[in-house]
């Protein structure tokens, strides 16, 4: 209760529900940061096995074993989950 109080006090007009509610903001915004830093890693390393290939193709050699494709999963991926929770939050306030 002390902390709702102190809230009210600094935003008279949203107490805590409004630091709630920036903190959801910043969640959100790290977690499309981290998509994006987790979709350019998938696309370098793509790049990285086109680049090895095709050196091996000017050489002469057969694709070296080692060339494996990219070991990280879109399956966790949430591309969908801005579409889907951008809203949902600015909605309580507006």
């Amino acid at each position: 209760m002390v902390y709702e109080a102190n809230a009210r006090l600094r935003d008279p007009v949203y107490g805590c529900a409004g630091s709630i509610c920036q903190l959801q903001k910043q969640v959100s915004d790290l977690q499309a940061q981290l998509a994006k830093a987790q979709a350019e890693i998938v696309n370098m390393q793509c790049q990285q096995a086109n680049f090895m290939a095709l050196i091996c193709m000017e050489m002469g050699q057969s694709t070296p074993q080692t060339i494996s494709p990219p070991q990280q999963s879109l399956d966790n991926f949430p591309m969908n989950y801005l579409d889907d929770n951008i809203g949902s939050w600015e909605t309580l306030w507006t």
